[in-house]
């Protein structure tokens, strides 16, 4: 499999595959495809776990993209302007924001994973459930806004306002700590919490958070009177 991303702030990730590869993708995600790419929906890995991504907040199917008769492509793109991180698995574990996911290689397992610790489940942003992405293969994450990437030393701590982590492998360690004193908390603009992340590993932040975009919108969005006009 080939790929490439184009676009800047509204990407778009093009696949080609070869006849027998595929890939798959949430439902709604396909921008366009070659004619000779066959669509077939199922509940990767099963009803059990397709169940538990609709509670991480995905839908119960998948789409599955196959090529027949020769190389095909198929192109995705996310419902919100940003950028598209491509993350390649080796039988490793990535954590994710449940709303990240938008295709991967047949090799990589979907599942989902709790916050270890209630507050952080509480104040962290994404709630108590995240994605857990494991096995072998190529994963792609669309993110809100841009992207920044870093890897922390063991003992290296960052800190990140809630809801702008985008994932991180499984050897970091993620809790919720206060932004400050009671003049930071209060007067500080910065939210209560923030988001702590200690190494080692790979942490993938974002700038935007999708809840502020949409309450930066929201006073220019037309109101309807009680009348329904």
């Amino acid at each position: 499999m080939h790929y490439e991303i184009t676009g800047d702030n509204l990407q778009m990730v093009t696949l080609r595959l070869a006849q027998g590869e595929s890939i798959c993708a949430e439902a709604g995600a396909m921008v366009n495809m070659s004619g000779n790419m066959q669509m077939t929906t199922n509940m990767k890995g099963g009803l059990f776990k397709g169940l538990k991504r609709m509670v991480s907040g995905e839908g119960l199917f998948m789409t599955e993209f196959t090529p027949e008769g020769g190389d095909g492509f198929v192109s995705f793109a996310g419902n919100i302007p940003g950028k598209i991180f491509a993350l390649n698995l080796a039988d490793s574990e990535f954590i994710a924001q449940k709303d990240a996911f938008l295709c991967s290689e047949q090799g990589v397992d979907l599942d989902i994973v709790f916050t270890k610790k209630l507050r952080s489940g509480f104040f962290g942003g994404e709630g108590f459930i995240l994605q857990r992405l494991s096995g072998r293969g190529a994963v792609f994450l669309h993110c809100c806004g841009d992207i920044m990437e870093m890897t922390l030393a063991p003992g290296e701590v960052v800190r990140v306002e809630t809801g702008l982590v985008v994932g991180f492998e499984s050897t970091v360690d993620y809790s919720i700590a206060l932004a400050g004193g009671v003049k930071t908390v209060f007067f500080g603009g910065e939210g209560l919490f923030l988001t702590t992340l200690t190494g080692p590993g790979r942490v993938v932040l974002q700038s935007m958070d999708i809840a502020k975009l949409a309450s930066a919108l929201m006073p220019y969005l037309p109101v309807q009177n009680s009348s329904g006009r």
